[in-house]
């Protein structure tokens, strides 16, 4: 287990700007949260990737711009729209493929948007989009959220059980907390296909701050992590507000890197 960090905790800040500010401070693992349609595109994605290389950084997953749009755009019960969604997400999951990722984030359906698509429904087209990511080495992750569907247990059971050899998810710890479940309950129910974590911590005040400013007890997780031999990394993601000068960011991941040497 490595830790790494999301270029989104500095959002709004232009991509390269976070990779650049991120690699300064010695980060040298990423996921990469797109902002835009022009970011896909090659020659950018290109440029991204030689600054990488002269810096010996590696990019292990890309979370899409698109998560607010997924309902509708994958979702909804138009079955074309789908089918060209498909196409479009083929354009992230190529970008991840030019940038060394094999990981894609996916939302998927909120709870606020007024679709008729049962689970299974759900499940038959995540498959889709699951098999169309095996296309260039790329495997779909879908991610636990607050107010999607993925929040609840019982969303995450039945993917596991439709979806054997597809199902594939990242635990978010601060959307667990959100959704009022412990971090340790939703990994467990993911199991085996648990592949990716976003980490950060917690307070009485706040659901969102770094790793190690806060009271979340990381050890009960990490002890289950050893137990289903999880190869994953841990990316810290969290919100521009949580903290104000960017060395917080070295010492959430001395934090982390001290805490998973306890557990190797």
């Amino acid at each position: 287990m490595q830790t790494g960090i999301s270029t989104g905790c500095f959002y709004p800040m232009l991509t390269e700007d976070s990779i650049h500010t991120l690699t300064s401070l010695g980060f040298r693992l990423f996921e990469i949260f797109f902002n835009s349609f022009s970011e896909l595109e090659p020659d950018y994605l290109d440029r991204l990737r030689q600054f990488l290389e002269r810096h010996k950084g590696r990019v292990v997953s890309i979370h899409p711009f698109l998560s607010s749009f997924e309902s509708f755009l994958l979702f909804s019960g138009y079955e074309r729209r789908f089918r060209d969604g498909v196409n479009f997400y083929g354009k992230f999951f190529r970008a991840a493929q030019r940038i060394g990722a094999d990981k894609v984030i996916l939302h998927g359906l909120t709870t606020n948007y007024p679709s008729t698509i049962t689970d299974s429904e759900y499940c038959r087209r995540f498959r889709i989009l699951q098999e169309r990511a095996a296309c260039y080495g790329v495997t779909l992750l879908q991610e636990n959220v607050c107010n999607f569907r993925s929040r609840e247990l019982s969303f995450i059971r039945t993917m596991k059980e439709q979806l054997p050899t597809h199902a594939a998810f990242v635990l978010d710890i601060k959307q667990a907390l959100r959704s009022e479940l412990d971090p340790l309950t939703v990994a467990q129910t993911m199991g085996s296909r648990l592949r990716h974590i976003h980490v950060s911590d917690t307070t009485k005040e706040q659901r969102c701050v770094l790793p190690g400013c806060g009271c979340y007890d990381y050890r009960p997780l990490l002890q289950y992590l050893q137990q289903i031999h999880y190869e994953g990394d841990w990316m810290i993601e969290v919100y521009r507000s949580s903290f104000d000068h960017t060395q917080e960011l070295v010492q959430a991941h001395q934090f982390m890197n001290t805490l998973l040497c306890q557990f190797e």
